[in-house]
């Protein structure tokens, strides 16, 4: 891994968990990173505790205008965006809409990470040589329904399904990205973490699941710190695509767990769903903010 001094990270969801171990590592190599979460005070205290001039930005990623000033702030701040790790992420239980009317797993886990690479990608392309990683997760990979994209028809919350979809999207999405942003020197990379214990999975409740599933809340908690990855290992892909110097210039590809560059599950192949996807995504955007992107 190459020194990366001089150059500004963004690292969504990096209060706790993979994010913040994502933080720790590329301010560790010398990046200026910011920080972003929901809660100011969480925020803060993450980039005083990481240290090394990291700071914190605070937004809802889950709402176009908490995105939208986001962007702003961090281009009121920054200049130049080297890298923007997407890492947030996580599922609604029982189907919620968000105040825009979208599905709130789709929105953290599809939308977000779409609208903010287009808002700041001024700042990623005055960088040169930009780079995006969009994390995964759970177990994604099947053929995507385009007509459940935001569970219009089915909703499985309970069961992870509907995470594991929206995931699967994300992947679709990145590979139209990395096509679409290639003329602008910006490569767009997934990465894969691996099963970890994250503070999500500790702080799980039986009562937050329907009876029949309630049984595997404890195993969880006893087998988690068992068989899962430590946040220090679910943090290294991620990091891997950040900064190492083999990915330099290489875009629209796939990083598992075990740093190993593989191919996209089935699902993600699709280019006819990575394209319903991208036009969802740009639909979605554009309602009511007209003039976000540029290009």
């Amino acid at each position: 891994m190459e020194s990366m001094s001089g150059k500004t990270v963004l690292v969504t969801g990096s209060t706790g968990g993979i994010g913040k171990e994502t933080a720790r590592q590329l301010a560790r190599l010398g990046a200026q990173v910011v920080l972003v979460g929901r809660d100011a005070a969480r925020a803060e205290a993450a980039a005083a505790e990481i240290g090394g001039g990291a700071t914190a930005c605070t937004g809802d990623l889950t709402r176009l205008d908490g995105l939208r000033r986001l962007a702003a702030e961090v281009a009121a701040r920054h200049d130049r965006l080297h890298v923007l790790v997407n890492n947030a992420g996580g599922m609604s239980a029982p189907r919620t809409l968000t105040e825009d009317g979208v599905e709130s797993t789709f929105a953290l886990n599809v939308l977000a990470p779409y609208a903010l690479t287009f808002l700041l990608l001024p700042q990623l392309r005055a960088a040169g040589g930009a780079r995006v990683v969009n994390l995964t997760g759970g177990i994604p990979g099947k053929p995507l329904d385009l007509g459940n994209l935001q569970g219009e028809k089915t909703y499985l919350g309970w069961t992870f399904s509907q995470y594991n979809h929206a995931k699967t999207a994300l992947m679709a999405l990145s590979r139209r990205l990395a096509e679409r942003l290639a003329g602008d020197g910006v490569t767009v990379n997934v990465a894969y973490p691996g099963h970890a214990y994250t503070p999500g999975n500790r702080a799980m409740s039986s009562a937050a699941f329907p009876y029949l599933y309630r049984p595997l809340v404890p195993l969880i908690h006893f087998f988690g710190p068992r068989l899962m990855n430590d946040m220090a290992k679910a943090a290294h892909s991620s990091v891997q695509l950040a900064a190492s110097p083999e990915f330099e210039g290489v875009t629209g590809i796939y990083v598992n767990g075990r740093l190993r560059h593989v191919p996209w599950p089935a699902g993600a192949r699709d280019d006819e769903a990575g394209e319903a996807v991208q036009r969802l995504c740009e639909r979605l955007c554009g309602a009511g903010s007209e003039g976000w992107f540029e290009g």
